[in-house]
């Protein structure tokens, strides 16, 4: 298992694996664009040519791109969802040209919709997304909170979309503090044990290709999501001390989206994690 934080790219998409080295990152997370809106910064010959070899200096092998926050891919309003699927494919376009390992997108709330009318309608706009799509880099759906009417909060729900998707190559990061507010509880080690079975049992433990590490404000089942420093949240110490030393999650990488107000946070949850991992 890898640490790494989500980085940003100030100043240049360049910049992100630089300010990754600083801060201690075995791999790392970036938006390419701006995850309020607007045109993202163009990706020509020169500054992927600058990525790479900043990326290749630092050792960094794997790092992952976060879609913008807007994305609904189950939106009633056929502009959002249209924009919703073409700015996906847009990044898993811009990934594949910097060699990213996966593309991680939010799926969306229903709002109005019925649940089944929801996920009829983000089934339908990942199969645009995914169709004729040969890149490397492949696309990994997160789980939600729960939170009003948001999609994904469950291993079920998941599971029904990637079936009725049929992609074999689309997998999905796991939040862990969206996990505890779902109501999935992984503060213990026989508790965390058990969702990770019942996550191999209705999708499959090859599904699962990354982890967000993050603590909780709220407790189990609250569905709010509300990040957390490492161990000052719900999940606490040891319940990092247990995902990070789980068997079955040593091959996948975990990025820390806790809180940043100085750089010294992301140090801070680092360095919680590696002696965790030690311990």
């Amino acid at each position: 298992m890898k640490f790494g934080a989500h980085v940003s790219i100030a100043r240049g998409i360049e910049k992100a694996p630089e300010r990754a080295h600083e801060i201690g990152c075995e791999c790392f997370q970036m938006f390419t664009r701006s995850p309020r809106g607007g045109n993202p910064p163009p990706f020509d010959k020169k500054t992927v040519g600058s990525f790479l070899r900043v990326c290749s200096r630092y050792g960094f092998a794997n790092y992952y791109i976060h879609t913008p926050y807007y994305i609904n891919l189950a939106s009633e309003d056929i502009n959002i969802r249209s924009s919703s699927i073409a700015i996906i494919k847009e990044e898993l376009r811009r990934g594949d040209m910097i060699s990213a390992t996966y593309v991680m997108t939010h799926i969306g709330s229903s709002k109005e919709l019925r649940s089944q009318k929801a996920i009829s309608r983000v089934v339908e706009g990942l199969k645009i997304v995914l169709e004729k799509s040969n890149y490397k880099t492949k696309l990994l759906l997160e789980n939600s909170a729960g939170q009003g009417t948001t999609i994904g909060n469950t291993f079920g729900e998941l599971c029904e979309i990637l079936q009725k998707v049929g992609n074999t190559e689309l997998g999905v990061c796991l939040d862990t503090a969206h996990l505890l507010a779902a109501g999935y509880d992984i503060r213990t080690k026989n508790a965390l044990n058990k969702v990770i079975r019942e996550f191999s049992s209705t999708i499959g433990l090859d599904r699962l290709k990354l982890l967000h590490g993050n603590d909780s404000k709220v407790g189990l089942g609250e569905k709010k999501d509300r990040h957390e420093h490492i161990g000052e949240g719900y999940i606490g110490l040891t319940g990092f001390r247990n995902i990070v030393n789980n068997s079955d999650l040593q091959n996948i990488d975990l990025i820390v989206e806790t809180p940043l107000e100085r750089i010294e946070d992301d140090i801070r949850n680092l360095n919680k994690l590696r002696e965790l991992k030690r311990s």
